[in-house]
């Protein structure tokens, strides 16, 4: 593992390389920190930008914007709680408050080092963690593989707890996983005698049109006005301040790490489980929501750590961790590669290159982070109509340059439509990517275990492995069907 990080090392510090990190964490706060422009919308939008670079260069960029974006979401959420990402809804509960008492510099400053904190835990436990798990799932087979794309498809039981539209969605995906030519018979299917999409869908116009149109489009009816935000002074290195903070620190970034690692959970989450086991360890809970500094250090630690941990179940397992992670994912298919059992032992030196610069990436957090708050400020104050026409131009672009095909852009906008539309019901999107990026994967074994089985489906059970994994994935759709139910009933109870 040393050498391989060694080697990692070198190739992160070839002066193309470090360019692109360094792009890639400036790129990353500016999607974090501006408001309406998540991490998975500047993944979609640079993920057509990578189909011609090398690889180990391609996901350097897209893991370090997503590690990036993750960070700077707390800048907004402090300043005005008008969090820049998900991720940092929880910050703003008190580092508005703070904001609010004059102290919007000393709560940035614990922002940006709980941040780097979690950061650093997380990619250590990524280090450490992903080639166990790899090690343990080199004994698969395609009984198991097929398992495994099943136990990745019930993470749509995680995504907001809307376990029918996330199965829909998931369908969604498969069935659009289905159209072009079968890969095994080369039999034609759904293709409307189109030569377009005998081809296939490919993930780009998909993921492009779901996420970043279709944003674009709710932004741009969106009634949100913008606030000005004023220069402040920032304090990363608080020392008095920090000592006091270690046991959140700490405890919310293994927390935070432990959540990552569940597939579908998500930073979010992480967030939102570490402030309320803060508050419960508190000596004095009363003080959170009006200005506590472990309400904005449990949360920010927390979501980073989380962030790098839901990168283990990808590497090793190729189930994705959360939504940006789906994205990479597809990023990782678009690029020929299949993340799972054997990826580690085929691409060490990507996955290495990938650590390494992940932990560059807290470095450069804490280097880049008091400039890019004063520049932040003036950037904030650019209306969304002037930025939106630059995001929709860059997404045609990429879109056409993957295959130089205006099918694939009204494809894409198609999905944007699309993608608007769903979300007005609150459907889970992430769900038809896993559905698209799965699909095959799970169709592809089904069919090769069959065969190798002469037909019987008993192999599935057979084999512990898979078994195992079929077992957990009906174990979290029951829970998730039941769990609803069992509150309900309690809260009636609780009525009468």
């Amino acid at each position: 593992m040393i050498d391989s990080l060694l080697g990692g090392l070198s190739t992160v510090l070839q002066p193309m390389n470090f360019l692109i990190l360094m792009s890639a964490v400036l790129i990353g706060f500016l999607g974090g920190a501006l408001p309406g422009i998540s991490g998975v919308i500047m993944v979609v939008i640079l993920l057509p930008v990578t189909y011609g670079m090398d690889p180990t260069s391609a996901f350097m960029l897209l893991t370090a914007i997503y590690g990036a974006t993750v960070f700077s979401g707390l800048i907004t959420a402090i300043l005005y709680r008008a969090p820049g990402t998900p991720e940092a809804v929880m910050t703003s509960f008190d580092g508005y408050p703070m904001t609010k008492k004059g102290e919007a510099g000393k709560a940035l400053g614990i922002g940006v080092f709980s941040s780097v904190t979690g950061g650093v835990i997380g990619t250590v436990a990524l280090i450490i963690f992903t080639p166990l798990l790899a090690a343990v799932a080199l004994k698969f087979s395609s009984p198991e593989y097929f398992a495994l794309a099943v136990l990745g498809l019930t993470v749509v039981a995680s995504l907001g707890g809307k376990l029918l539209l996330g199965l829909i969605g998931a369908a969604i995906g498969l069935f659009i996983a289905t159209i072009g030519i079968d890969p095994l018979t080369g039999t034609e299917r759904f293709t409307l005698g189109s030569l377009n999409l005998a081809g296939g869908i490919r993930l780009i116009p998909v993921i492009v049109g779901l996420f970043a149109i279709s944003e674009v489009l709710k932004r741009s009816i969106s009634s949100e006005t913008h606030h000005k935000i004023e220069k402040v002074k920032m304090s990363i290195f608080d020392f008095g301040l920090l000592k006091k903070l270690r046991g959140t620190l700490s405890r919310s970034s293994i927390l935070g790490v432990a959540i990552g690692i569940l597939p579908g959970i998500g930073a979010s989450t992480a967030a939102m489980v570490s402030y309320s086991e803060t508050v419960r360890w508190s000596k004095e809970p009363e003080k959170f929501g009006k200005g506590a500094p472990e309400g904005v250090a449990a949360p920010e630690a927390a979501n980073n750590a989380a962030a790098m941990g839901a990168l283990v179940p990808l590497f090793a397992l190729g189930i994705p961790g959360s939504g940006t992670t789906a994205i990479i994912l597809g990023a990782f298919i678009m690029h020929g590669l299949q993340p799972g059992p054997t990826f580690i032992a085929n691409n060490s030196e990507l996955i290495y290159a990938v650590f390494v610069a992940l932990l560059f990436v807290n470095i450069l957090i804490l280097i880049f982070s008091k400039p890019f708050i004063a520049l932040v400020s003036k950037l904030l104050n650019i209306p969304y109509a002037s930025l939106a026409p630059i995001i929709i131009i860059c997404c045609v672009v990429g879109t056409y340059s993957v295959r130089n095909s205006m099918f694939d852009v009204w494809l894409m906008l198609g999905f944007g439509v699309l993608g608007f539309l769903l979300e007005k019901i609150d459907f889970p999107l992430v769900a038809i990517i896993l559905g698209l990026v799965l699909g095959p994967i799970a169709e592809s074994e089904f069919r090769r275990s069959l065969e190798m089985s002469q037909g019987d489906f008993a192999v599935f059970l057979s084999r512990p492995i898979s078994a195992s994994l079929l077992s957990v994935a009906l174990v979290l759709l029951v829970f998730s069907i039941v769990n609803p139910l069992l509150k309900k009933r309690k809260a009636n109870k609780a009525l009468h």
